[in-house]
């Protein structure tokens, strides 16, 4: 039986297959053509894309909590606690517009300059005859005997600040209410406006109430307040208590402001502040919809970002700047590491009795990633806040914190007192001292 023979064909597959990738090439050339023409018609377009797949929250602008929640103190704790899901603030009041009110003359950039040393019309008080001065502040009295940096002025390059006048101040202020919301820092602002403008009222006119949540300084005869909100995050959080607030466990209600907002809302002249509290490690998230105690953890920067969003939008929905002046003050620098500005030291503000003589100096006391999304954050509201760009006339100012001089409200060890610089405060400003410069400005300005 004869056998069959098939007959093989010599099949060539490799040039199908280069004709076959060829194509794809092409097809991909054309669609990738297409896809950067609509990225060049629309630079926004893939933020958008990313943007239309996040959840967003929108803030409780009123002051009406769900029955079931509960409002944030140092007791409170996480049922559990997950990575961060990525929801955002909605911002509804957002302007379309970048363009904001810039505190600065237009011929003028008040905040770009240098320090004067100035000891014939500086300090604009003396520590010792403000009844209202904090300890914590106090650098004289808890023995700093190097009193150089109450005497340097701020000088613009190429214009003067308005000059300080208690009696003109006073009369911006007749009527209205000044308050001041933030963290210690902008207590010490606070402090250093009390104690610029209190000389001027009678002892029998002023009153100061106790230290709480909001203090109060009355001056009768202008019918005027000075105040300062204690909320360090802004929204409402576990850390809203001003005396106990040194917590392990930082929790805050990231779409959530009317706890603080319900106090500053009548204020005629809002000075915000926050910064530094974002800088201690990772937060954690309740949601105000959060019925279960589930938590989500996120990094500092971010959650400052959501804060700033819930913040940013009881602006944009609440403040008419023709009744009510809003400002910013933004971050203020701390000098912990003596090695940015003298290569070699390994010490940090203790002992320094001059400001750094470098133009444009920045340490890392000033986190320029934080500071861009701040920007971004005030850029989108437009005429209704005022910024005080204080971070980098501060920034110069090592010789400005209290170190060692203060009082602090705890022991120190045998093995701190034998290293000054282990726990010198490089983080607050000695009164009289930085914070009056920026009161200048806010002066300046109203």
């Amino acid at each position: 039986m004869q056998k069959m023979k098939w007959n093989k064909k010599k099949v060539h597959v490799f040039p199908f297959l280069v004709i076959l990738f060829l194509v794809f090439i092409a097809f991909s050339t054309l669609h990738n053509g297409s896809t950067i023409g609509q990225i060049h018609e629309n630079p926004n377009h893939i933020q958008q894309e990313e943007a239309s797949l996040a959840t967003y929250v929108k803030p409780n602008l009123s002051n009406h909590l769900n029955k079931s929640q509960e409002v944030l103190d140092r007791f409170s704790r996480c049922n559990s606690t997950t990575e961060y899901t990525g929801r955002k603030i909605a911002r509804h009041g957002d302007s379309k517009s970048s363009i904001r009110r810039r505190v600065s003359d237009k011929s003028c950039d008040v905040f770009s300059g240098q320090w004067v040393y100035d000891n014939a019309s500086y300090p604009l008080y003396k520590e010792s005859d403000c009844p209202y001065m904090s300890d914590q502040l106090a650098c004289n009295k808890h023995g700093r005997t190097d009193l150089g940096y109450q005497h340097w002025r701020w000088q613009p390059h190429d214009c003067n600040l308005k000059r300080w006048n208690v009696k003109e101040m006073w009369e911006k202020l007749r009527g209205k209410r000044l308050m001041f919301v933030g963290d210690s820092l902008n207590r010490g602002q606070w402090i250093s406006m009390v104690c610029l403008l209190q000389s001027e009222i009678p002892a029998d006119k002023r009153s100061m109430s106790p230290n709480a949540h909001l203090t109060i300084f009355r001056a009768e005869e202008y019918n005027a307040t000075i105040e300062f909100l204690w909320a360090p995050l802004l929204v409402e959080s576990n850390s809203d208590d001003p005396v106990n607030h040194r917590l392990d466990e930082r929790i805050i209600r990231p779409d959530s402001v009317m706890r603080h907002a319900s106090l500053w809302e009548h204020a005629d002249i809002l000075v915000f502040n926050t910064y530094l509290w974002w800088r201690q490690g990772p937060v954690k998230l309740l949601w105000t919809d959060e019925e279960n105690g589930a938590c989500e953890k996120l990094d500092g920067q971010e959650a400052m970002e959501l804060a700033m969003g819930s913040w940013a939008e009881w602006v944009s929905s609440k403040v008419d700047p023709l009744k009510k002046r809003v400002f910013f003050v933004t971050m203020s620098p701390t000098h912990l590491w003596s090695r940015e500005w003298k290569p070699g030291n390994e010490g940090n503000c203790y002992g320094e009795k001059e400001p750094i003589d470098f133009e444009g100096y920045w340490g890392s006391g000033s986190d320029l990633p934080t500071m861009s999304s701040v920007e971004k954050i005030l850029s989108s509201l437009n005429s209704k806040v005022s910024v005080l760009n204080v971070t980098q006339l501060s920034e110069y100012r090592k010789d400005g914190h209290p170190s060692i001089f203060r009082k602090f409200w705890e022991p120190l060890r045998p093995e701190q007192l034998s290293n000054p610089s282990s726990y010198s405060d490089c983080i607050h400003w000695c009164l009289p001292g930085v914070p009056d410069t920026w009161n200048e400005l806010l002066f300046h300005f109203l």
